[in-house]
């Protein structure tokens, strides 16, 4: 979409060479991981973020603040500003509420878990699918989590719920834009190495008065446990992200790719 395409040195059907990506919270975590694996693939990105990062892959960055209503009139004008998007990546979420379960939870803090980890992908869609539509091609990726089917009460339920809410939008996204060419998929990641699973643990300790590592350790017991023996690095996630935007999913519409180390249980 941009002739200031980076080159890439993977397979045809892998490339991503002459795509333009968007990846919401692209500026740090998992997010950064997405943007490195994209651009390596060929693709020119955008990224959006709240913060901004030391470094990065992108070829443009955006400052904003995804849960604000009007985030997604301001990030559909710098698209249209890049040329367009190929490709858009949700990736942004996360919890802010403290620990004790449903009954410290108050409305607002209902609200701001909705915000930013559901309805803050409904705006961007809404205001970016009709690009998509026109063009007759585009691919959608929504990072959800496998809380969305293993829910934490302990400092995450709304997190939790609005994942799973996430996963039952993306689905139903699915099925209305494939018969127009535009393909939307979900990648559910168990525990990953990050900043906010070490903050997750310590809002637990501080809800039980326990240590830090206590925390983690009650975190990785409220799992279930973890087959693999660890949490994900988040480049193993960016990796599924990657194939997803790709031509060797072109024919893969409405899944849900769980990459947690084996934690959830059930098929």
């Amino acid at each position: 979409m941009d002739n200031d395409t980076p080159s890439s040195e993977y397979p045809p059907r892998l490339s991503l060479a002459g795509k333009q990506a968007l990846v919401i919270g692209g500026t740090r975590g998992l997010g950064e991981a997405v943007v490195r694996r994209l651009v390596d693939a060929g693709a020119r990105v955008i990224a959006v973020g709240r913060s901004r990062p030391t470094t990065t892959t992108a070829a443009r960055l955006l400052l904003a603040d995804i849960s604000s209503p009007d985030s997604a009139a301001t990030i559909a004008d710098e698209v249209r500003d890049a040329g367009g998007v190929d490709i858009i990546v949700h990736v942004a979420g996360g919890s802010s509420t403290a620990g004790g379960g449903h009954s410290t939870m108050s409305d607002q803090d209902w609200a701001a878990e909705l915000s930013l980890n559901l309805l803050a992908a409904v705006r961007i869609d809404r205001a970016l699918t009709p690009e998509l539509i026109e063009r007759g091609t585009g691919t959608i990726v929504h990072v959800a989590s496998i809380q969305g089917r293993m829910p934490l009460f302990d400092g995450t339920l709304g997190y939790a719920a609005a994942k799973a809410a996430l996963r039952t939008y993306s689905k139903g996204l699915a099925n209305e834009l494939a018969p127009q060419g535009v393909r939307v998929n979900t990648v559910s990641p168990g525990g990953l190495q990050s900043p906010s699973a070490d903050a997750l643990a310590r809002r637990i300790a501080g809800s039980r008065e326990v240590t830090e590592k206590e925390g983690m350790d009650i975190l990785m017991q409220s799992l279930g446990g973890i087959p693999a023996g660890h949490f994900a690095p988040p480049e193993d996630v960016a990796e599924v992200i990657g194939f997803l935007a790709s031509d060797a999913a072109a024919s893969v519409f409405g899944a849900d790719v769980t990459v947690d180390g084996g934690t959830v249980p059930t098929i």
